[in-house]
C-alpha cells in the first residue's frame, strides 16, 4: 500500500460519564467484539451525516439506557489498533436521566481517578486516565513582595481544595525563590497537592517539585521532554499547542482568553477562538486570562479541562 495515501480513520464518540463524587464509568467490551473483555469508556462509531455529539447521545441511550442532558467536549485521541485506525472524541458527561445499565452484554464499573481497579484496559485510554486526575483549577502564585502573606492565602486555598499550583515569581531573587518554593511545596504536599515551577527545570528537580511549566521560548528550544513527572506548557496559538503535544506535555495553558486588569486593551482570544484552538487537541488545556472560578463551566463548554487563576485562586 502507498503510505502517502491517507487511510480514513473511524470517528468514535466517547463518554467520560462522571458522578458528583468524581467517579467515572467504564464498561467491558462484550464477547464477539475485538478486544472482548477489555475495559473502555462507553461510546461508539459516528454514523454518516451524524455529528459527534449526536452520536454520543445515541450510543449512550443504546448502550446504557440513559438520556444525556449535559456533555462538554474534552480531549481527542488518535490511535491505531490492528483492526482499525480511530479518532476518539471524548466528552465529559455530567448530566443524564436514568440509571446507567448494561444493554449489550457489558459489565459496568464506577472508577476513581488515580485508582483504576479493573483490567485489562484498552491501550488508547491510559493517557485519558492521567488527564482525569488533573484538578479543574490551577492556581498561579502571586506572592510579590509579601511571601508571608501569600503563605496564609495558600494555606486557605489548600484547605478549600486547591490541588494544583504553579510557582511563578519572576521578580523574586533566586535564593529567596528556592526557599519560597520549598515552603510552598511542603505545604502543598501536606494536602496531596502538586506543585510546578515556572520555567525552571533545574530548581524543580532540585527541590523535588512535581513538574515544570514551560514558557514559549522553552517550547521552541527543547528537543525532548524534561525529566519530571508533570510537564506543562504556556501557549498562545496553534503552533505552540502543536509543539506542546509533540513534546509530550501533560497539559497546556492557553491565554489570554478575556481582558485582564494587568494588560488592559491587549488582544485576547475570546471564547470562540479558544474553542477553535482546543478542538482536536490530545492534551488537556486550561483557560487563562481574565477568569475566575465562576468561569469554569463556560471554559468547559468551550473545550477546556479547567481554569488557571492568578488573583482568583487566592481570594
Amino acid at each position: 500500500m502507498n503510505e502517502s495515501i491517507p487511510i480514513d480513520r473511524t470517528q468514535v464518540a466517547v463518554a467520560v460519564i462522571t458522578r458528583a463524587d468524581g467517579t467515572f464509568l467504564l464498561a467491558s467490551r462484550p464477547p464477539g467484539k475485538p478486544y472482548a473483555g477489555y475495559w473502555e469508556f462507553p461510546g461508539g462509531k459516528v454514523e454518516p451525516g451524524e455529528t459527534v455529539h449526536a452520536a454520543l447521545v445515541r450510543e449512550l441511550h443504546e448502550e446504557l439506557g440513559i438520556e444525556v442532558t449535559h456533555a462538554t467536549p474534552w480531549l481527542t485521541r488518535y490511535f491505531d489498533y490492528p483492526h482499525a485506525r480511530v479518532t476518539l472524541s471524548f466528552f465529559r458527561v455530567s448530566g443524564w436521566h436514568g440509571e446507567p445499565h448494561a444493554k449489550e452484554g457489558q459489565t459496568l464499573a464506577w472508577q476513581t481517578p488515580g485508582a483504576i481497579n479493573v483490567a485489562p484496559v484498552l491501550p488508547a485510554n491510559h493517557p485519558v486516565f492521567a488527564a482525569l486526575a488533573l484538578p479543574a483549577v490551577y492556581g498561579i502564585s502571586q506572592a510579590g513582595s509579601d511571601p508571608a502573606g501569600f503563605m496564609t492565602r495558600l494555606d486557605n486555598a489548600l484547605e478549600s481544595g486547591l490541588r494544583l499550583i504553579q510557582i511563578r515569581e519572576k521578580s523574586m531573587p533566586a535564593a529567596t525563590l528556592e526557599t519560597f518554593a520549598r515552603d510552598v511545596l511542603a505545604r502543598a504536599q501536606a494536602h496531596q497537592a502538586q506543585v510546578l515551577l515556572n520555567a525552571d527545570v533545574a530548581l524543580a528537580q532540585r527541590i523535588g517539585a512535581h513538574g515544570v511549566q514551560l514558557n514559549a521560548t522553552q517550547l521552541g528550544e527543547l528537543s525532548r521532554r524534561p525529566d519530571l513527572p508533570l510537564v506543562a506548557a504556556s501557549c498562545h496559538n496553534a503552533s505552540e499547542l502543536e509543539r506542546a503535544e509533540a513534546l509530550g506535555c501533560d497539559f497546556a495553558l492557553l491565554s489570554p482568553v478575556l481582558p485582564t486588569p494587568s494588560h488592559p486593551g491587549a488582544p485576547v482570544l475570546g471564547w470562540d477562538n479558544f474553542a477553535a484552538l482546543c478542538a482536536g487537541r490530545t492534551l488537556p488545556i486550561y483557560a487563562l486570562g481574565g477568569l475566575s472560578s465562576a468561569d469554569l463551566e463556560s471554559a468547559r463548554q468551550h473545550g477546556a479541562h479547567g481554569v488557571a487563576l492568578l488573583r482568583g485562586a487566592w481570594q
